[in-house]
């Protein structure tokens, strides 16, 4: 399994706050004992640092029932603390998408797409030649999507029947927003890269409110 954490190179050096941010970011909403563990201290150091991240408007809390006992405090990030994991050159993208369809209209903003697109397909399926394996290309392509920004992650599904492959942040989601060619381009370039032995099917979006993208592989029967 792949996970990005607190043995990941972008998590060290940080403050105590910026690691707590990332961990929100990449694990959703969590309780302070859980967060005082991950960082290797206590929860109420962590609950500590959560209520300042509070009072700057980065966090906040929802008491949840979870059955018998007391409810649960979860902490999650607000939209300005999603904000501290920028969309890269936003505004000048979408700018641009929205100038591409307006003069030239749709065709060509298909074809700014479909360039893109050849240019990734390019490039992974460089970085991932000779690479054997569903899992094994799953692990290549989240470390390339991470070097991109995307901070993603692969695991074994929950019911053992093959993997999620998750994206925790999206570095254009601005421009994905304007212009969905480009997730159907993604979602393209990943099933070539996965091949024809599984399929991938999209679980989770953050254009449309999810916390994360999330992929669901299954193996293809044959």
């Amino acid at each position: 399994m792949s996970t990005p954490g607190l043995d990941n190179a972008d998590a060290q050096g940080k403050t105590g706050s910026d690691r707590l941010l990332f961990l929100l970011k990449t694990r959703g909403q969590q309780t302070a004992a859980d967060l005082g563990q991950a960082l290797g201290t206590t929860g109420e150091n962590a609950r500590q640092q959560l209520t300042r991240l509070a009072a700057e408007g980065l966090v906040e809390s929802e008491t949840v029932a979870r059955g018998v006992g007391r409810p649960s405090q979860l902490w999650r990030l607000t939209a300005r603390g999603n904000a501290r994991f920028p969309d890269t050159h936003a505004e000048l993208t979408v700018s641009l998408l929205r100038n591409v369809r307006a003069l030239l209209g749709d065709e060509a903003l298909d074809r700014v797409i479909g360039a893109r697109e050849d240019e990734m397909r390019a490039s992974y399926r460089q970085a991932l030649k000779g690479t054997k394996g569903t899992e094994a290309r799953l692990a290549s392509l989240a470390a390339i999507r991470s070097r991109e920004g995307y901070m993603a992650e692969h695991r074994t599904s929950d019911d053992g029947d093959g993997w999620l492959f998750i994206e925790n942040h999206c570095p254009i989601c601005a421009a994905a927003t304007a212009c969905q060619g480009f997730c159907r381009s993604e979602l393209a370039i990943f099933r070539e890269m996965l091949g024809p032995d599984c399929s991938v099917e999209r679980t989770e979006h953050i254009v449309y409110g999810a916390r994360r993208c999330a992929y669901r592989i299954r193996p293809e029967e044959g």
